[in-house]
């Protein structure tokens, strides 16, 4: 099955040259001109497709080669675009880099290929000229199967600049379709994980990505950007499936203003005079400020697997939803909400009930901290044998694993694909039964898999480890 997709991949020479603001202000504009736009993000961050969102009314969606592998990109690419009028997919670091050592693996230029899309080069020109010439024509040679299409001219002087700037980009045979002028920064507050999610500062973000659609509208050229993603060839893959079945569409928010939540892409709450022995079992996802990593997929795959999906927040409520059978505590936070996770000792108290009961509990990073008897000496869900703290490292990269024992995310031997991406600690770093044994880039032990809990820094994401969901959801269904 082939697709005509309009769509661009908006890349940079380098992470900082501005790409994010280019991509966010593009979705945002199109979005604003009546065209429904599916938003996308290279690689495993979180945080930037929160953003997308908020500039669509759609969800913002990962493609990661590295954690699902290439040969899902493109079903991945047309389930989450389905029905849109463009899609806009945002790089990550510079074009051309990907998972160390692995070549190509999991970089811009790699999932630009796979999409057969156009590339759109934000290059940061504030202190150069003539030498933008050379810049471009080198990522536009440097893989003959990578189209760069165009450029886009971020933090741009005068007059004067803009002049030179195209001037000697006439010679490179790539076009330019906007040049955005230098200008005070838009306020995005970051911390020590990069920009502060939009759960966060719903407000402010409402702000800021407006801001980003105007500096993209007064440099850029939009007509003959959408010309450009019109431009792309037919995009050949089915809608994906872990099971060969289409997956349930999120509906989109028509409120660009609202972005929405992956997980809260949900039915309602259960009937409160629902048969508890009846229907699918519910399936608790921990949501709000504290729990904002989420990827959009892993929601459809526990609905399409037969589950009711029912969010809720660790700061505000105090109480499991009705019913729960499963629990999933996904990224996010904790470290920054210790003291409001502490305070609400009733649901601490509920999710420590639920797990010791046996029910399932899929934990990841922040998941794996709120399990914990403590978080920065505050107390915590008292799951696990183990302590958190905040750290000055930085723990970040692609990782393979393999599980250790049969627990209710995978059977002992299964092998993943994930990503670490921390600041904190957890003593003792795995438990009697560890969740998984890293293989790759260096051997070690990692996270706790006890009764129907698995706790780990390890994100993997579900669409490229098929069967997750449906043995998540069936041992749930075992539990009730």
């Amino acid at each position: 099955m082939s697709t005509r997709l309009p769509r661009l991949v908006i890349a940079a020479p380098a992470s900082g040259s501005g790409k994010t603001t280019v991509a966010t202000g593009l979705m945002r504009a199109f979005a604003d001109a009546g065209l429904a736009v599916s938003p996308h993000k290279v690689g495993p961050d979180y945080i930037d497709p929160g953003y997308h969102a908020l500039a669509t009314g759609r969800p913002g969606r990962n493609l990661d080669s590295f954690l699902c592998g290439p040969e899902r990109i493109a079903p991945l690419f047309l389930h989450g675009a389905a029905g849109c009028d463009l899609a806009i997919v945002e790089g990550v670091m510079g074009l051309y880099d990907g998972a160390a050592g692995q070549g190509e693996l999991a970089s811009t230029a790699h999932v630009a290929k796979l999409l057969r899309a156009p590339v759109v080069l934000v290059v940061d020109a504030s202190s150069q000229s003539r030498s933008v010439a050379a810049l471009v024509h080198g990522f536009a040679s440097w893989d003959p199967e990578v189209r760069v299409a165009g450029v886009i001219l971020n933090k741009v002087g005068s007059d004067r600049h803009e002049a030179l700037l195209r001037e000697a980009l006439d010679e490179s045979g790539v076009t330019v379709l906007g040049a955005v002028r230098r200008a005070e920064p838009v306020h995005t507050p970051s911390r020590h994980l990069g920009l502060v999610p939009v759960a966060e500062r719903r407000a402010e973000a409402v702000d800021a990505v407006a801001e980003f659609a105007a500096r993209v509208r007064e440099g850029c050229d939009l007509e003959r950007l959408l010309a450009l993603a019109r431009s792309a060839p037919p995009v050949t893959g089915e809608a994906w499936s872990a099971r060969g079945e289409p997956l349930p569409h999120p509906v989109p928010s028509p409120n660009r203003g609202s972005a929405p939540d992956p997980a809260s892409q949900t039915p309602e709450r259960p009937d409160e005079g629902a048969d508890p022995n009846r229907g699918r079992p519910v399936i608790a996802v921990a949501g709000g400020p504290a729990f904002t990593f989420s990827y959009a997929e892993h929601a459809e795959l526990l609905r399409a697997a037969g589950a009711e999906v029912v969010t809720f927040d660790p700061l505000r409520d105090e109480a499991l939803p009705e019913r729960t059978a499963g629990l999933v505590i996904g990224g996010g936070f904790p470290e920054v909400y210790a003291p409001e996770l502490s305070a609400n000792e009733p649901l601490r108290k509920a999710v420590a009930e639920l797990a010791f009961a046996g029910t399932p509990v899929a934990a990841e990073c922040a998941g794996l901290l709120y399990l914990s008897r403590a978080l920065d000496g505050k107390p915590m869900c008292g799951v696990l044998p183990a302590d958190a703290r905040m750290s000055e490292r930085l723990t970040l990269g692609y990782r393979e694993a393999v599980a250790i024992a049969d627990n209710p995310l995978a059977a002992a031997g299964t092998r993943v694909r994930g990503h670490e991406f921390h600041r904190t600690v957890v003593e003792p770093a795995a438990g009697a039964v560890p969740a998984w044994g890293i293989t790759r880039p260096a051997r070690r032990v990692e996270g706790f898999a006890q009764g129907g809990v698995h706790a780990s820094y390890l994100h993997v994401h579900w669409a490229g480890a098929p069967g997750t969901a449906e043995r998540f959801v069936a041992a749930a269904a075992d539990a009730r």
